[in-house]
């Protein structure tokens, strides 16, 4: 289990096809803390840390994980968020994060304002997805309060510190992210379905 705060970006060194699956070579300042067998979030996406050297770590993603998320576009040099599990005695600060991701979703406008930034997000309604206003999404591994909340689009408030220490300074207009979106609504939503 995740909280979506952000530890630390890595950056992705090298990729290696075998068969359907793609092996990611990521390097990051916690590299040489982890093991083989620890799971980590990769932009909200749980994965198996398979090898370690140094200040780089492997992860593999089968064809699954690679259909339903964003890890198919990655490239070398491309920087992605990292999130360790929380430990079982550690501080909840930010919402209930599985690291399955629900669906893709697209950065639709980005405006500055001033020292903070608007990211505005558009998904695919028909999956069956919501987000209610003030609720919690999951952007890339990141725990934020949606508001402007609408059928298939919602708006994120990004502080200075969370745009310097995260990959959305890197995100433009038309970028695919990861959305997992609130446990809690998904129960409601489908005991309410029935």
């Amino acid at each position: 289990m995740f909280t979506g705060i952000i530890e630390k970006t890595g950056t992705i060194v090298a990729i290696d096809r075998e068969g359907t699956n793609l092996h990611f070579t990521v390097q990051s300042e916690i590299s040489a803390e982890l093991k083989v067998d620890q799971s980590i979030a990769y932009n909200g996406v749980c994965l198996t840390v398979v090898a370690v050297k140094g200040d780089q770590h492997v992860v593999t993603a089968i064809d699954e994980t690679l259909r339903k998320t964003d890890l198919a576009g990655w490239k070398t040099g491309s920087v992605v968020n990292l999130e360790r599990c929380m430990v079982a005695n550690g501080r909840f600060d930010g919402h209930v994060v599985q690291g399955h991701v629900d669906q893709i979703g697209t950065v639709v406008q980005i405006q500055e304002q001033g020292g903070s930034w608007l990211f505005d997000f558009e998904y695919d309604p028909t999956l069956g997805n919501v987000t209610v206003e003030k609720g919690s999404i999951c952007v890339n591994g990141t725990s934020l309060t949606c508001f402007n909340s609408e059928e298939g689009k919602f708006r994120v408030a990004i502080i200075p510190y969370t745009y310097e220490h995260t990959c959305f300074h890197q995100l433009k207009q038309g970028d695919k992210v990861n959305l997992e979106f609130d446990i809690i609504g998904k129960y409601v939503k489908r005991l309410l379905g029935k």
